[in-house]
Parts: C-alpha cells; structure tokens; sequence
C-alpha cells in the first residue's frame, strides 16, 4: 500500500507519499493540471504498480479528486478541523507548512482511516444535480438579501412604500416601484396604472386594492428627503430591483432544470413518496446525501451526517445531550423544511411533534426530531426499495407513543 497525503491549494497540490509503517517515501509539489496529475502518476509507479493506493485530502470534490479516483485511488475526505486538531501531533508549538499538512494528512489516513469519511461512488447524475440544487438554493439566499438591502433602502425614504407593498418581490411591487421609486414619483401614479400592473401580475379584487394602494401612496405625514438625498436613494432602489428581477427569472429557470433532472433518477420516486417531500426538496436531499449504495452503514451513520440526531457529552457525573451545531446547512434546511409540512399531513409525524411539544420542547427542537426520524424512514426505504407506508412508519398512536419512549430513553 500507498499512503497519499494531498494538502490542495488554489493551482497546486503538496504531496507526501509514505509506506504504512510510516517511513517518508518523497515529497513533492505539482500543479492542479494534466501536466501536475501525470507527474503524481509517475510518482506513484516508482514504487508500485499494482498495490493500492490511499490518498488524504481536505476536500471530496472537483476534477482533481474525480480524476484520482478514475485512476482507481481510494480517497478519503478529511475536515479541516480534523486535520488541525491533528496537527498538533507533530508540532506543540504550532508550526504550520503545507508540506507538513501533507504529512499530517497521509499520518492520519494511516493510523486512522477506520474513522475516515470515504468519498463514495456518486454517479455523474448526483454530482450534476448537486451543482443544480445549490446554485438554485444560493440565488435564492442571494434574492432574500437584496429583498432585505431593498427594504432597508426604503425604510430610510420611502416608508409608505412598505405599507403599499407587503410583499416587496411581487410583480406589480417590482413594477410599480421601478415605475415610481421615490414619493413625488409615486403620487403620479394613476388608479388605471395600479390596476394594469395588478392585472398583470394575475391579482384578484384589483378593483378594490388599487384604490388602498394608491391612497397609501398618498398618505400625508410622511418625512421625505430632498434632492440628490432622495435622487441616490431612488437610484439604489431601481438598481436593487432589477437584480432582484434577474434572480427571479434565474431562480425559475433553474427550478425547471431541478425538478427535470430530479426525476430522471431511480430514487426520486422513493424520496417524494415521504410526506413533505416535494421534487425541489426531494433533489436537494438526494444531491446532498448522494446516491452511493454503502455511504451509510446504518441509519444513524446518515442521521449523524445530516445533523439532525442529538449529541451526547458524558464526563464523570455529568451527561449533556445538545444539537450539534456542525453540519451541511443545506440538508438540514432541506430535512427541518419536509418536516415542517410533514407535521400537517402526515398523522405519525404529528403525534410524534405533539409528544415532543408536551415533554416541553421547543418548536424548532421537535421539528428536528421529527426530521431526524423521517431521516432513518428514508434510509430504510432506499436500503429496501419500497415506497414509504403510514402505517409501517409510524404505526398506531400508542406505537408511535411507545417508540418515542424509547428514543427519548436512548
């Protein structure tokens, strides 16, 4: 066996290689390139050719990493905060180098690779529909911060504008407010302009809610601000809104890439029949799970790579169970979100939240345990190939009582 440890940087990569009783064959540095990755291959055929070869790197993605395991390497993922934490093996003063993380990579992927997380056989169709679900997911952070940039611009001139339009990403918002951005602007506006941009964005009573518009437009009272004050604030507004406008239509188009690709893969099906699962909600699971066979050696493994099981710190006579704060903030986005649509159509799952409710959680904790058991339903139904059943799930109510007893007991 080959030991790799790979400390990647931005254009290029240290590399130590070392036998598995831990003698330093050679060091090097190559460039994250063609010309870089046939070098590492010359390398390694210096000192075998058929044996295996293990590889430690702090990353589980991208060319590189795809491009050693083609070769057939077995790479093993390690978190940063991992090889840190290690690194003070080597050296108590804190000594740092890239090539001295490149051993302490290749040390731990040779002491410790049992307790190393190995980047799994994801088909091409996982990784695709990862880059979809968070680029999707992204614009969608990126739109809720301009909406708040935009209300916070408009809180300073234009209040009244707020009190018009509730929902500042609606259609008839956007259009109104590019139209007419400061009050002097706004007092222009016409009920027949009001009732066309509602008409537009498929408004109902338009004949009733243009004349509040307009009159909240209008509302005397108000403090304004003058000149290249109000003219740069109004500018600001216009330019928010037309990336806002930008993102939106990305937004949609991507949500029509997702749910395609989402449904060409065997799991899909599987996934959407749990409750609260959607095709949106249902990719980014799939894509932030992967679709690899033997990932998860058990429902607990995946519960623990989801974040939503509890963690427990013992230590003498004091037993602490809190959430665990480090994990994938988009799974569990994606798991806490099935959750909280889960609990009004799915009777199991509300039973289960009410029990939490009453053993006095709080209502963002009940929603993760509730998560964190439809995490283990799923697991079983991939591992068996079966679409999710009510009644196997959870049961009758004094089941779905008895179980819980036991989970809190555990």
């Amino acid at each position: 066996m080959i030991i790799i440890g790979d400390d990647w940087a931005e254009g290029h990569h240290d590399i130590e290689m070392m036998s598995p009783h831990g003698e330093v064959l050679t060091r090097f540095r190559v460039t994250e390139d063609v010309d870089g990755l046939e070098e590492l291959l010359s390398e390694v055929h210096k000192y075998t050719t058929d044996d295996e070869v293990v590889v430690g790197i702090e990353r589980d993605n991208g060319p590189w990493v795809t491009a050693l395991r083609g070769y057939g390497f077995t790479v093993f993922a390690i978190n940063p905060v991992q090889s840190a934490r290690c690194r003070t093996r080597f050296s108590l003063a804190g000594a740092k180098s890239d090539i001295g993380d490149a051993h302490v990579l290749a040390d731990m992927v040779r002491t410790d690779r049992q307790h190393l997380r190995q980047v799994a056989e994801d088909t091409l169709e996982a990784e695709g529909l990862k880059i979809l679900t968070r680029t999707h997911k992204s614009l969608i952070w990126e739109h809720n911060r301009h909406l708040n940039r935009l209300r916070y611009n408009l809180i300073q001139y234009f209040p009244a504008a707020l009190e018009a339009f509730p929902d500042l990403s609606s259609p008839e918002s956007v259009e109104l407010l590019t139209k007419a951005p400061t009050p002097s602007r706004a007092a222009d506006l016409t009920i027949t302009q009001i009732k066309a941009a509602l008409r537009r964005a498929h408004r109902r009573s338009i004949d009733e809610r243009a004349p509040k518009i307009r009159a909240t437009l209008h509302a005397p009272g108000k403090l304004g601000l003058l000149g290249s004050l109000e003219a740069g604030h109004a500018a600001a507004t216009v330019a928010t809104l037309a990336v806002l406008a930008t993102l939106t239509t990305q937004i949609e188009a991507l949500k029509e890439q997702v749910t395609t690709a989402f449904a060409d893969h065997p799991h899909a099906a599987i996934i959407t029949s749990l409750p609260g699962m959607g095709p949106v909600l249902g990719a980014r699971v799939l894509a932030e799970f992967g679709d690899a066979a033997d990932r998860y050696r058990s429902g607990k493994a995946r519960r623990n790579f989801a974040g939503t099981s509890p963690i427990t710190k013992a230590s003498g006579k004091k037993t602490v169970v809190s959430r665990r704060y480090v994990h994938n903030d988009r799974l569990l986005d994606a798991l806490t979100r099935q959750a909280f649509t889960a609990i009004r159509v799915s009777p199991g799952a509300r039973a289960y939240y009410d029990r939490q409710r009453r053993r006095g959680v709080e209502h963002n904790a009940a929603l993760r345990h509730v998560a964190n058991r439809f995490v283990g339903i799923l697991h079983g139904c991939l591992k068996s190939g079966v679409l999710y059943d009510e009644s196997v799930a959870w049961g009758a109510p004094a089941r779905v009582d008895a179980m819980t007893e036991r989970v809190d007991a555990a």
